[in-house]
């Protein structure tokens, strides 16, 4: 009976299934060895040998397939149809074989599938072969390199600027697009720009919008209306001339489809229309592939097996009917260079089921699937039919000229079923749809208006767009993008905002550094030609071991040269790389370096275990310190004022704005400081408000039994505080309004604690809470009915259910009646409506007039285990 081994256990119980109980199925659960993060793992003095190591983790998984195979003598390795697929049986076939679980008469053979179902399950078991060597070699040239750029550089990091956590081949190449993008956008000069547009309509009274595109006889360029006079000039020239429809030009136009997905593509879509991440969306593809709902998801593959073309051809017209059928199948032509890297396009391996038929309980698995299935079926159907129309408006004159464009959809074709997303939003005239106009038609002004413009930096990376952008550079390969994007948000060189990423100061330093004593390998070029060369190993083409040795030799030598320096130097040539950001001019024309607040020492860049940051080299007299993003970041620290000598300073930290009372000195490293509170501006922060913070903890007044009463800012809002001799802690009670802090008197303070100390709620621990009204039994039920204060308001409490009082009806005026009525709808909309009968009194009595039967028969086993109690 063979053994079968695949990655995964989930997908072992699918392909058990298949295959039947001629056949054990076993997992090995991804990697079963890897290179141990210590020095000489891949050894350059010994033509690059690599020493694996078996995880810890791995190493029952490797014995169960052993054990198996000491029953069963044949061995089926049927790992993922790729690079690293093929790696980890490669993998499994070394470490059997030196475990001797693999002897000389054991058959081993290789076997792969693009998807799991039965049919390419029981196809890919008659056509095995063996481990693809070519395939293999790839995959070690690229773990030796990545071993050797890690292990090597991320000390030389570590030594030279502290804070940083690694480097990686291709992690830094991405790393470098973000920090460039955003320096791009810092560096960016918005320019004014003005245009016309004007409200029309149609001698039948139908309005639409044009937009002044000739003024004086001549065709405006963008910035011709640079400033607001130009564009008033123009606005007056449109509105003292009658206008008719000189031009209506209509003609025909299509839209084709998008080519179905292939790895990036998908990570790119998901994130534009679901908001995915790029290891969200994978980790979601894995799942339907390893459940036989879809092809395999890590590919670089646009091209369709025929046999899927036919069913999804099928299916568009069972489904639409013929007009959205081409009358030839479409074809679309890989991007990947190496053939044996481009799989299959991912698609669902049944067209005919959609979405709703698969009946996905996970949610994010129903998108994910829909999306592939309407890409698939759209990537097959018809074209687009439109009719893009442009009409000229002009006056008689020629000096104005309007125009107005739009388009209709004669015909939706693919679009009935998908679109492609877009990455940022994109305002287009052309997707408007004008009225009936015909040449020489006179129309109407209803309005003219100058609009100002400014032109716009290039956005910030979203994943899906960063991912696009690598694989426009060549780098990186589908099964690396997430992990890649993940890895940099990890080792907080990047972080993510509202889906946008930004790089941190720990990131620019890093690719600062990098593009100064290592420009080469951050080098776009250079990373995509390593790529290249990867892809000739994994054809067969080129030797792994002389790449390494050209790689090897040049590296280490970049290397050895910066390791020699010290931090200082290191230091003066990243502070000379980056001072045009780090020291703009000022708007006063002093010098940029001379420090703003002793105006003594020069700034300068300086590093920290949280990144870097610009400082005063007249340390420690002067502490003024600000973040590398430049000078126009400062406005998040200024000084607010003086107080019995002191300098009160409103400054930016790692969780938010604060103010601090003096700098840090010697013999005073912690000065008083307190965080703005939630709805404090910065703009609005003056001395008094400072102050104000930094006197809290506020005692309000001593507390009639004795203990201060106290307010201040907590993790979780406003709140007040008092501890009594009598009590083992303090009681803290919530308060909404942040103003509270500092104006909540006595008698309020002291009505708080005694209702928090009455009615303790969840947080409370100590007694239950305290009914507000108490109304009995229930009449039909029985069980206790309170009225009681929840967190959103009064409920009525009835055994497991909680019903909410309608707003307007005060606890007091609920009446048992009421209650009832209440509990009944509650039970009814949440499933409860049968449960409550379990609590009624009558089997409780049955069961108790029993008791005394059900001692007698175990006398001897009670007394028995009453003695050994």
């Amino acid at each position: 009976m063979p053994v079968v081994v695949v990655e995964s256990p989930a997908k072992a119980k699918t392909i058990n299934k298949y295959l039947g109980p001629n056949y054990t199925v076993l997992a090995s659960y991804g990697h079963v060895r890897d290179l141990p993060p210590k020095d000489g793992s891949v050894d350059t003095e010994a033509d690059f040998e690599m020493k694996w190591e078996i995880g810890n983790d791995s190493r029952k998984h490797v014995k169960a397939i052993a054990d198996a195979l000491k029953d069963d003598n044949e061995l089926i390795l049927a790992t993922d149809p790729d690079r690293e697929g093929e790696a980890i049986s490669w993998h499994l076939q070394e470490a059997l074989t030196k475990r001797r679980s693999i002897k000389k008469d054991t058959p081993v053979s290789r076997v792969v599938f693009n998807a799991i179902t039965k049919a390419a399950v029981t196809e890919a078991m008659k056509n095995p072969r063996q481990v693809d060597q070519p395939l293999v070699e790839a995959y070690l040239a690229r773990r030796a390199l990545d071993y050797l750029v890690g292990f090597n550089l991320s000390p030389v990091l570590w030594r030279k600027l502290p804070g940083a956590r690694s480097a990686g081949r291709v992690q830094s190449v991405c790393l470098r697009i973000i920090v460039e993008r955003e320096q791009e956008i810092e560096a960016f000069n918005a320019r004014e720009y003005w245009s016309v547009k004007a409200l029309l309509a149609t001698p039948r009274g139908q309005e639409f919008e044009a937009r002044l595109t000739v003024m004086g006889g001549k065709k405006l360029d963008k910035y011709d209306l640079a400033n607001e006079t130009v564009a008033e000039l123009a606005v007056q020239a449109v509105t003292s001339r009658a206008l008719k429809a000189t031009s209506v030009e209509a003609k025909p136009a299509a839209r084709n489809p998008s080519a179905p997905f292939m790895t990036s593509t998908l990570q790119q879509e998901a994130s534009r229309k679901f908001g995915f991440g790029a290891r969200q969306t994978m980790n979601i593809a894995q799942r339907l592939y390893e459940a036989g709902h879809i092809t395999y998801m890590r590919t670089d593959g646009i091209d369709m097996a025929p046999e899927a073309i036919t069913q999804t051809r099928d299916a568009i017209e069972e489904r639409y009917g013929k007009d959205y059928l081409p009358s030839s199948p479409r074809e679309y032509k890989n991007k990947a260079k190496n053939a044996q890297e481009a799989h299959e396009c991912i698609r669902p391996t049944e067209l005919t089921k959609d979405a709703a038929s698969l009946k996905l309980s996970e949610p994010d698995q129903r998108k994910l699937y829909d999306l592939i299935w309407k890409r698939t079926i759209a990537c097959q159907m018809a074209s687009a039919k439109m009719e893009r129309t442009t009409v000229d408006l002009g006056s008689d004159d020629g000096e104005v000229v309007l125009r107005a464009t739009g388009q209709v959809v004669l015909f939706d074709g693919f679009m009935k079923v998908y679109e492609e997303g877009r990455d940022d939003a994109v305002v287009d005239d052309d997707d408007k749809r004008l009225p009936q106009i015909a040449q020489g038609d006179a129309i109407d002004k209803k309005s003219i208006s100058p609009e100002q413009h400014f032109t716009q930096p290039p956005p910030r990376y979203t994943e899906a767009t960063l991912v696009k952008r690598m694989e426009e550079l060549g780098i990186g390969r589908p099964s690396t993008y997430a992990s890649i994007v993940t890895t940099i948000q990890d080792r907080e060189y990047v972080r993510k905002d509202k889906n946008r990423l930004f790089p941190e100061d720990k990131g620019r330093i890093v690719t600062i550094f990098l593009m100064n004593f290592f420009r080469q390998y951050v080098g776009y070029d250079f990373t995509a030609d390593l790529e290249s060369q990867l892809d000739d190993i994994s054809a067969g083409d080129a030797n792994y071991k002389e790449l390494l040795s050209k790689f090897w030799r040049d590296f280490h030598a970049a290397i050895s040269e910066t390791s020699e320096l010290r931090i200082s130097q290191v230091l003066d040539v990243l502070d000379e790389a980056l001072a045009p950001q780090l020291y703009p001019p000022r708007e006063d024309g002093s010098d940029p370096r001379v420090c703003p607040k002793c105006g003594l020492g020069n700034l300068h860049l300086k590093t920290s275990r949280t990144g870097g940051f610009v400082g005063c080299g007249n340390y420690p007299e002067c502490t003024y310190t600000r973040p590398i993003a430049g000078e126009g970041a400062d406005g998040d620290e200024r000084v607010l004022g003086e107080d019995a000598g002191d300098e009160i300073w409103l400054k930016s930290g790692r969780f938010g704005l604060y103010v601090q009372r003096g700098e840090p000195t010697p013999e005073n490293k912690k000065p008083p400081r307190a965080s703005l509170p939630r709805g404090w501006e910065k703009d609005d922060m003056d001395l008094a408000k400072a102050l104000t913070l930094l006197s809290l903890p506020r005692e309000i007044g001593e507390h009639p039994e004795g203990g201060m009463i106290k307010s201040n800012f907590g993790r979780f809002g406003p709140y007040i505080m008092h501890q009594g001799p009598e009590d083992a802690k303090p009681v803290y009670v919530n308060v909404k309004d942040p103003n509270d802090v500092f104006e909540i008197g006595m008698n309020r303070s002291v009505e708080l604690l005694a209702e928090k100390r009455a009615n303790p709620g969840r947080r409370g621990g100590g007694t239950a809470a305290k009914p507000l009204k108490e109304l009995g039994e229930h009449p039909s039920d029985g069980g206790p009915v309170n009225v009681m204060e929840g967190r959103y308001g009064p409920y009525v409490k009835w055994e497991k259910i909680n019903a909410t009082i309608p707003k307007g009806t005060e606890p007091a005026d609920v009446t048992m009646e009421m209650a009832v009525e209440l509990i009944a709808e509650r039970a009814a909309k949440s499933g409860k409506k049968k449960a409550a009968p379990k609590k009624k009194a009558v089997p409780k009595k049955k069961a108790a007039a029993k008791k005394p039967a059900a001692k007698k028969p175990a006398s001897k086993k009670t007394a028995a285990r009453k003695d050994a109690d």
